[in-house]
């Protein structure tokens, strides 16, 4: 009797297990309606349209991370996450700043070995401001790139990995991935990178990452919310298509609010 029931237990996990499954595919699917485009530069632009409130969730998407360094020179990806929030050209001073004046929430950037991205939520009426805020720093970064921001940015940076490091189990995440993949594999060093590296990044390293991987044609920009496509289509037009897929060009180029 004992085994019977144990296999009449075993069944019924099963069943019920195989039943909470189904249920769980039949509820989770997700359609979300949107209309994509690319501008001629090879900038992807993705639009989902809702109208409940007045606002715009704005997400710049570079296809670039920790996995496109190289062994000597890691944790470019997550610095010049960190060099993105200095200020551009054409809108000096720190870019939280410009944005929080705007009413923009849930602003930041994060790195990861895949990529790296930017976002905020913004209103509707500051649409034009933040697309031109971001065109700016993605066209317009090395004119304001100075050591001064440099040495700023590598600092706040190590001071993250110090802290990170300096919790209980901290390095466990540096331990695993050197563990897990081979030596030299993209993926057999943190997102953070190594301190060393950090200390030896120059400019000239920094400014050979802009122009290699944050051209419009690596990117994908996403407005979901209070816009259509249409008008996405015309500001996404109007602040990106100038820049260049190209990215080594002269960094005086003309680029004032348009």
């Amino acid at each position: 009797m004992r085994l019977e029931f144990v296999i009449l237990f075993v069944v019924l996990a099963l069943v019920t297990s195989g039943s909470a499954q189904t249920k769980s595919k039949q509820t989770t699917e997700i359609d979300i309606p949107y209309e994509r485009f690319v501008l001629d530069n090879g900038l992807t632009v993705i639009v989902h349209e809702d109208h409940k409130a007045p606002i715009v969730a704005i997400n710049t998407w570079y296809h670039v991370g920790s996995k496109n360094e190289k062994p000597g020179k890691t944790g470019f990806a997550h610095l010049f996450e960190h060099l993105m929030f200095g200020g551009s050209e054409h809108a000096p001073g720190r870019y939280i700043d410009g944005m929080e004046r705007i009413g923009a929430t849930d602003l930041n950037g994060t790195t990861n070995p895949d990529r790296t991205n930017y976002f905020e939520n913004v209103p509707t009426s500051a649409v034009d401001f933040t697309l031109w805020m971001e065109s700016d720093r993605m066209g317009h970064l090395l004119g304001a790139l100075d050591q001064k921001t440099l040495d700023l940015q590598r600092g706040v940076v190590q001071n993250e990995k110090r802290q990170g490091e300096n919790q209980p189990y901290g390095v466990t995440r540096q331990l695993l991935t050197q563990n897990t993949y081979p030596a030299g594999h993209p993926y057999s060093w943190t997102t953070i990178g190594d301190m060393a590296d950090l200390d030896a990044a120059s400019m000239k390293d920094v400014q050979e990452w802009f122009k290699t991987y944050y051209g419009p044609s690596n990117v994908v920009l996403v407005l979901a919310g209070d816009i259509d496509a249409k008008t996405a289509r015309e500001k996404v037009t109007k602040y990106f298509g100038d820049i260049p897929s190209d990215r080594r060009w002269p960094t005086n180029k003309c680029g004032s609010q348009r």
